[in-house]
């Protein structure tokens, strides 16, 4: 996509990438032992880590699909109402 002006000419690139990359937190790479410095991607059918400091490289097989953690965000409403009780307020004198 270009944008013209009468003036001068400014290009505006848009590049589609070929794997997205995410830092993992608190990730140690197991060649150079850094911290925080791993990433993972997907790319074809593979699931790989790539370590931006030494460059490590390797295909991850994961047994399953990583399951979201469960918040209080992600719970359905039914689910939250299955877990909530009723408690009831008992006054100690009237229990004699």
């Amino acid at each position: 996509m270009s944008l013209r002006s009468d003036k001068n000419i400014t290009e505006i690139g848009f590049f589609m990438f070929k794997a997205t990359k995410r830092f993992i937190a608190g990730a140690i790479c197991p060649r150079c032992s850094e911290m925080d410095k791993l990433t993972i991607f997907k790319e074809g059918e593979g699931d790989y880590r790539h370590c931006v400091s030494c460059g490590f490289k390797d295909q991850m097989f994961l047994q399953s699909d990583p399951k979201e953690v469960e918040t209080r965000v992600n719970i359905s409403k039914e689910e939250k109402l299955a877990e909530t009780q009723t408690v009831r307020l008992v006054d100690p004198k009237e229990l004699h």
